[in-house]
């Protein structure tokens, strides 16, 4: 019953303000230019800012372990590029792979990751390097996907769309953010108190306004017509990646810290950053944000068993 509590007092809070953004939007206080430009802002501000504050505040040069950062890399790239091939290969709707793909493997690890592992451990190092091996790779294959995915494709353009996807990478200010933060931390750079607390201000708006933009642009009878992708992404996010790679990181010895930071990884709900993306690169958004909603709604439960059957195999504490 403690694991569903505290499973569930993360997962609520961040249903409930995509509702409240919702229900705002329904009673006439937002609307979609407020959606269209808190997204940008996220995009291009306030999610890079957090990500830069979680990653150059940790002590990389003691606790850096390369195993673990290349197996959450390596589980990340394996789930990307098998649920791509698998979309292309069964999801007939070419408009909607994209937006498919991204919700279906990204996992909120920044926004919600760390709260999970911060209610079992407290404060973790294992939290900031989980992101360092997954993240990057999260908004680059995102990148690549929504690019090569986009409603605007056309045939026979594709190199013209290597360039884009390339381009794209390179000014993704998410993947920036990531390793001006890495940089920071393995210069041990210290900021002073002013920079610090401007910073973290920015980084405290991110997940709320991004919550509030999802649920405002959140479009429920758009969202009900498309059901069955939503109901197989979703599965394939909170149960198929964590049945696949959990097993495969006990038998290599992962336990503890690291064994949650994966199994967040893995199984966290989508992260709402995967909206962002997806709206501002001409990706499905409804889709998108179906699966964050659906993702948040069943995590605690999904989590919640994850958990009750790694403490119950003794493999965390």
């Amino acid at each position: 019953m403690d694991n569903f509590i505290f499973s569930l007092n993360v997962t609520a809070p961040i249903f409930l303000v995509m509702a409240l953004g919702y229900v705002l939007k329904q009673a006439g206080m937002l609307n979609e230019s407020f959606v269209t430009v808190a997204n940008k802002f996220n995009f291009a501000v306030t999610l890079p800012v957090m990500l830069f504050r979680d990653i150059s505040g940790v002590p990389i040069r003691e606790i850096f372990d390369l195993r673990y950062v290349l197996f959450c890399a390596a589980a990340s790239t394996v789930c990307f590029w098998l649920i791509w091939g698998a979309a292309k290969l069964f999801l007939n709707d070419r408009s909607i792979r994209g937006a498919f793909v991204q919700a279906s493997f990204r996992s909120s690890a920044a926004v919600m990751g760390l709260a999970f592992i911060d209610n079992i451990y407290g404060p973790s190092a294992m939290g900031p390097l989980m992101i360092i091996g997954a993240v990057p790779l999260y908004n680059i294959f995102s990148v690549i996907v929504l690019t090569f995915e986009a409603d605007d494709r056309a045939e026979g353009r594709d190199t013209g769309k290597i360039r884009q996807a390339f381009l794209g990478v390179l000014s993704n200010p998410i993947i920036l953010a990531i390793a001006l933060g890495l940089a920071s931390a393995l210069m041990e750079i210290s900021y002073p108190v002013i920079v610090e607390s401007t910073i973290d201000k920015v980084a405290q708006l991110a997940t709320p306004l991004a919550l509030i933009a999802l649920g405002a642009g959140f479009e429920g009878g758009k969202a009900l017509a498309k059901m069955r992708p939503t109901i197989a992404a979703s599965f394939i996010k909170l149960v198929i990646q964590p049945l696949i790679f959990l097993p495969a990181a006990v038998w290599l010895g992962f336990d503890g810290e690291k064994l949650i930071g994966i199994l967040i990884m893995l199984a966290a709900p989508t992260t709402p950053s995967c909206y962002i993306m997806a709206k501002n690169m001409k990706n499905d958004g409804e889709l998108t944000a179906s699966i964050v909603v659906m993702t948040t709604l069943f995590a605690a439960f999904t989590l919640t068993g994850w958990i009750f059957i790694l403490k119950t195999m003794g493999l965390i504490g």
